[in-house]
């Protein structure tokens, strides 16, 4: 049995997965395979890339329930990039969880996560599958930060210490978008039913629990103790990030109340029990991000922009059609010679409640990325991911150990942000600052 399978090898970001797998430092630690619905494409691949010559691959339909089933069952992990994920996604998710498979993908549709919670959840925590959705840009890095905020806010001022709020500003150059991603905007526009959009977009509609309302999105944002000031205007996908943070923060809500809920079933049966204290954010938790813009006048074009687009590509399928042909096509993205020259910087502060005495603390925690955001630094996260469940299964949390659809830092936490910051592509600090 293969370690790893990705499907969807021969897309715009399956290549590029490929080509970290193959060449990634621990490569000699695991074995991966790819598959791709196109023979010819996946045999162009291999001979493009002499790292992948000796690489297992397979056909796929991935509409083809009996063709997802078999290959499922070739690997212990699967990393899909095969979207729409609202489109394609379940019959994948659905196999992975019948045969105790761990599974990782690149979505940043909220409705189809919520779709395969209610659906998967209960039975691949009997199965002792692993489900991590958006796993990669969207959304590991939102839920990193609110991690290590909480983290270094406890180690400073005490276990009993919970975050009032936690803001993030992302600041992203030298990306762009691939034609996968368009074609997924267009999904979400023209095959999500409206209602699940809506439920998808409600306070905590991933989280098991329910938390305080959320800050009201705002036309500017400013950064909280930052010098010189950082401000900025709506991120697009914070909607989903929200939604992944807060989803983390009701699982380590449920397991501090009730840490049972979280033991995997040989350390139940063991009457071993682990001290779940540290996870919670508080009861108070509020989480927001923004993308942050050098003045209130680029804000406020971002603001406009977005919303003449996004109600044009709403409300005139004319305006669809002509985008179509604008856009790039399935499979293409960036230039390669774009990689080197973005970057990523997402910086974030996080706020205590007041303790006994009045008194609050605040963290500073940033990530940093050297490459092109989007695609370059998104493949090189799913592949730490994966690598996770692969190599360090025994240090995970006792969430993953248990199983169902989880988060990047339910499923992964510590062992994740040490692999990413051991990539030489990503850093990762956290400090306290007042």
């Amino acid at each position: 049995m293969l370690d790893i399978l990705l499907l969807g090898a021969t897309g715009y970001t399956g290549r590029l997965i490929a080509r970290y797998l193959a060449t990634h430092p621990q490569r000699t630690a695991f074995s991966f395979g790819l598959a791709a619905r196109s023979d010819p494409k996946l045999k162009a691949l291999v001979r493009e890339y002499a790292d992948l010559a000796e690489i297992p691959a397979f056909v796929v339909d991935v509409t083809n329930a009996d063709d997802v089933d078999r290959v499922v069952q070739r690997a212990r992990v699967i990393i899909n990039t095969v979207g729409p994920y609202w489109r394609w996604g379940t019959p994948v998710v659905q196999a992975c969880v019948r045969h105790g498979r761990h599974y990782v993908d690149l979505t940043g549709e909220a409705p189809w996560v919520r779709d395969i919670i209610v659906g998967f959840d209960f039975a691949a925590s009997h199965s002792g599958s692993v489900i991590v959705p958006c796993a990669g840009l969207d959304s590991v890095p939102s839920d990193v930060l609110a991690y290590l905020g909480n983290r270094t806010l406890k180690a400073f001022a005490g276990p009993a210490t919970t975050v009032d709020t936690s803001t993030s500003a992302w600041e992203l150059s030298g990306t762009g978008i691939s034609g996968g991603t368009f074609l997924s905007i267009l999904s979400h526009l023209e095959d999500v039913p409206k209602h699940k959009w809506e439920e998808a977009r409600r306070d905590f509609a991933l989280s098991p629990i329910k938390g305080v309302k959320s800050p009201p999105r705002k036309v500017f944002y400013l950064l909280p103790v930052s010098k010189p000031p950082v401000q900025g205007a709506l991120y697009l996908m914070s909607i989903v990030n929200l939604q992944i943070v807060q989803r983390s923060w009701g699982l380590f809500e449920l397991a501090t109340r009730n840490p049972r809920l979280v033991l995997d079933t040989s350390r139940q049966s063991s009457g071993e029990h682990e001290d779940t204290t540290g996870l919670s954010y508080g009861s108070q938790f509020k989480y927001e991000e923004f993308l942050a813009l050098p003045s209130r006048l680029h804000s406020l074009l971002v603001m406009l922009s977005l919303v003449i687009v996004a109600g044009a590509m709403w409300l005139f399928p004319p305006v669809r059609w002509m985008a179509r042909r604008l856009m790039p096509r399935s499979g293409d993205g960036p230039p390669e010679e774009q990689f080197e020259a973005g970057a990523l910087k997402i910086t974030n502060i996080t706020t205590s409640l007041p303790n006994a005495e009045g008194r609050t603390t605040t963290v500073r925690t940033t990530f940093r990325g050297k490459g092109e955001p989007g695609y370059f630094l998104s493949s090189i996260i799913i592949v730490e991911c994966a690598l996770s469940l692969v190599l360090e299964a025994d240090h995970l949390p006792s969430f993953a150990k248990r199983g169902g659809v989880l988060t990047p830092m339910t499923a992964f936490g510590d062992v994740l942000i040490e692999r990413l910051k051991t990539s030489g592509r990503i850093t990762i600090e956290s400090e306290v600052v007042l």
